[in-house]
């Protein structure tokens, strides 16, 4: 540190010396007041009063921990994206160039090294200066303006006012700011005041601190700042948005020719040096680091499922104002389970098969991915644009999850509610059928029939144990395009997706132990908001997926239960939070649990197994990985699925209609991807994008192949049953000439959009 050369105005040595020139005399006062605002004369108290008052001011700055960014961060650490209210990236005074530290203090306080905090000649030359010319020339030192910016962000984050230089200032403030000022040099060096400015300062609307700002205006780190890049920096933190360079360049340019002419007179810069920088451009390489989820580098849908995730965590504050502190302020490092490989392959193939600019904005697109054996989130892909703004494509809406977070509906998931998933619910019932001890080669009756009104389905969470059908005209479903009406056996039907097997089935069973499967598993209504996670209704047609709306989480959550062995991981997204004060918050550990036995998910893989060898699977070019699968389509042909899995890697990738169901909700018609098709299905637009994801990551989540199931559950022997049809006391009938009427699927789809116990089917092979 240089020596202090004026001893006369050295306020650090004596605090008695400043109290002594406000108070020397009247004219002193007055003098001051060109600074302060009158002490004496304006506020009609002595110098006296003038001194308590001063002597009762605080002599503590009280300073907050500094904003600074949140990053989101893959598994492999790269970038998601970075969250802020205040875009600040702390660094050393000796991550600054020198040629910055010089001009700042040449335009500033070019005897900031000299003063003890306050600089009483500086104030004395001010005054003389204001008195002769009339104009209002400051005097605040480094160390004041560095006092001033620590009591704004303090008051930012307190909801406090914030006050600039002159602009309100009172005499009080004026004190207060230099005896801290003063306090503040007695507890910091030189540099370390020096540093503390530079970081703190605001260059921009929401640039604060020297490297954002260098980064902001030039796209270069603080540390290769030349002379005119430094000399337009140390201009605008007088006035950030009146010397603005982009809003406006002229008033910046002069500002920064008056810095370089400081530079030159202190000496800091040789002639040469000075008329080299007067005569360049401003030479801006604006390059901002958008704040949110919108400037996601990747996975914006995943990034706003992340700060869902940590809003709704009491973890991170009691209030929610408190959690948005923490997330937007406290510069955390968000470690996350996303796999940049996986991600980049999903959204790649979601934007060929839909690119938002060419697909119909009704129409969505989603892959998601998990790793069944920790329930890690590999992927969370979208085919919209995450933005606010309203145009075709456009959307915040997170069609991946659920509304709400556990059903609660004060924890937002920023989801959009989820989609009936046709025929991908099948499996369940097969789940149930193996569980009841029977086998998947056993033969059914396949036929197109129709359950009569009054008939009864066993039930056991129903009252009196049973599911009655009401309909006047009974209950038909069908398979797709009205055909093959055979008897078969539950694996060929699965493998076939055909309604009526599916149906048969069933009705040897106990829905509610169906439903119950799905939902152990992890399938549930997407918008749950009664405080859990709410089951699907157990209707028959709920057999074939119309039973509710899940999201593409639940039903690839699902899904990881058949692929690991029975067991579901609960979907993870954060590995390792911690803030930049060193605090690490609690993140969910991988929490596993069986849900059903092994040997039934490894029946379930067999006949899953089976559709990719001869059902809806067969024709996809995926690569010579052993993959299971299920397509799915709705009634409605609104929501198409298909599921793809092995032991490594689950999923579900989704595209339909996210604007709503109804009789003209239907994708037939609809532009997608530049084309339009008649009639959509599960195999025939969202199974491909499944094909085309996998197709460019071969060798990754391979997976262990599948166990085959115990031999009793390929057996042809038939399990002894009462009737064909389950209980000979039930109205069973066959019939032909069953009504074709809204309920049904196309490719496997749901018996009827709500569900209703008496729709009628006219689907198939989902």
């Amino acid at each position: 540190m240089a020596a202090r050369k004026s001893p006369l105005f050295d306020t650090a040595t004596t605090l008695g010396k400043i109290i002594a020139f406000l108070g020397i005399s009247g004219l002193a006062g007055v003098l001051a007041a060109g600074l302060l605002v009158p002490v004496a004369a304006a506020a009609g108290t002595g110098a006296s009063a003038s001194i308590q008052f001063f002597e009762e001011l605080p002599v503590e700055l009280e300073r907050e921990a500094l904003a600074q960014p949140t990053r989101i961060l893959a598994a492999d650490d790269s970038l998601i994206a970075t969250l802020y209210e205040e875009n600040r990236q702390p660094v050393t005074l000796d991550q600054v160039s020198p040629t910055m530290k010089d001009t700042l203090i040449a335009i500033e306080d070019y005897r900031f090294y000299e003063h003890g905090g306050v600089d009483l000649e500086g104030i004395m030359g001010a005054i003389a200066s204001n008195v002769s010319s009339g104009t209002s020339r400051g005097a605040s030192t480094l160390t004041q303006q560095f006092v001033t910016n620590v009591l704004n962000d303090t008051a930012r984050q307190n909801g406090g006012t914030v006050t600039f230089n002159g602009q309100g200032k009172s005499v009080g403030d004026k004190l207060r700011e230099m005896k801290l000022a003063i306090a503040v040099e007695k507890e910091l060096s030189k540099d370390e005041v020096l540093e503390g400015y530079l970081n703190i300062v605001q260059f921009s609307g929401t640039s604060y601190g020297i490297q954002a700002a260098s980064k902001y205006f030039f796209d270069v780190d603080a540390k290769d700042l030349n002379i005119q890049q430094s000399a337009l920096l140390a201009g605008v933190v007088n006035g950030p948005t009146y010397y603005s360079p982009t809003e406006n360049p002229e008033r910046a340019l002069e500002r920064r020719n008056l810095v370089i002419d400081a530079m030159l007179t202190r000496g800091k810069i040789t002639q040469e040096e000075h008329d080299a920088a007067i005569v360049t451009d401003l030479g801006l390489n604006v390059t901002p680091t958008i704040s949110g989820c919108v400037g996601a580098a990747q996975a914006p849908y995943f990034c706003d499922y992340v700060t869902h995730l940590i809003m709704n965590d009491p973890a991170y504050g009691e209030t929610i104002d408190e959690r948005e502190n923490v997330l937007y302020r406290s510069g955390l490092t968000i470690k996350t389970t996303l796999d940049p490989r996986v991600q980049s392959a999903a959204q790649t193939a979601v934007n060929e098969t839909a690119n938002p600019d060419t697909t119909d904005g009704k129409v969505g697109h989603t892959m998601l991915s998990l790793d069944p054996k920790t329930g890690n989130i590999l992927s969370m892909a979208q085919n919209t644009r995450y933005n606010p703004e309203l145009a075709q494509g456009n959307t915040v809406l997170n069609f991946n999850v659920d509304q709400f977070d556990g059903g609660d509906p004060s924890k937002s998931l920023g989801g959009g509610g989820g989609f009936q998933p046709g025929s991908t619910y099948k499996p369940f019932t097969v789940a149930a059928w193996l569980e009841d001890g029977r086998s998947l080669n056993q033969v059914v009756n396949g036929s197109k029939r129709t359950y009569p009104q009054g008939d009864e389905w066993e039930a056991s969470c129903a009252e009196g144990g049973e599911f009655t059908i009401f309909e006047e005209d009974g209950y038909t479903p069908q398979n797709y395009g009205d055909v093959n009406y055979r008897n078969t056996t539950v694996l060929e039907g699965l493998a076939q997706s055909l309604n009526t097997i599916t149906m048969s089935s069933a009705r040897e069973l106990d829905l509610c132990r169906i439903r119950d499967i799905a939902y152990d598993l992890g399938v549930h209504q997407a918008k749950s908001s009664s405080g859990q996670e709410e089951q699907f209704i157990i209707d028959p047609s709920a057999l074939i997926g119309g039973g509710g709306e899940a999201a593409p989480m639940s039903m690839a959550t699902a899904y990881s239960g058949f692929a690991n062995d029975g067991i579901v991981c609960e979907p993870r997204a954060l590995t390792d939070v911690t803030a930049v004060d060193g605090t690490s918050y609690p993140v969910p550990a991988v929490d596993c649990d069986r849900k059903i036995p092994a040997d039934v998910a490894h029946g379930v893989n067999y006949a899953t197994q089976r559709v990719m060898s001869e059902g809806s699977g067969q024709l996809l070019e995926y690569g010579d990985i052993p993959m299971a699968g299920k397509t799915g389509t709705n009634d409605a042909r609104s929501q198409t699925w298909f599921m793809g899995y092995n032991s490594g890697m689950v999923t579900a990738s989704w595209i339909g209609n996210w604007q709503g169901e109804g009789a003209n909700s239907g994708l037939g018609g609809l532009q997608i991807g530049g084309q339009v098709y008649p009639e959509i299905d599960g195999s025939l637009i969202a199974a491909p994008s499944w094909a085309r994801f996998m197709r460019q990551i071969p060798g990754l989540y391979v997976g262990a192949p599948f166990e085959n199931p115990p031999a009793s559950m390929l057996t042809t022997r038939q399990r002894t049953s009462t009737s064909q049809f389950g209980n000979p006391n039930r109205s069973d009938s066959t019939s032909n000439n069953g009504g074709t009427g809204t309920g049904g699927v196309l490719g496997g789809t749901t018996g009827g959009n709500t569900g209703d116990a008496g729709s009628n089917g006219n689907g198939g092979n989902g």
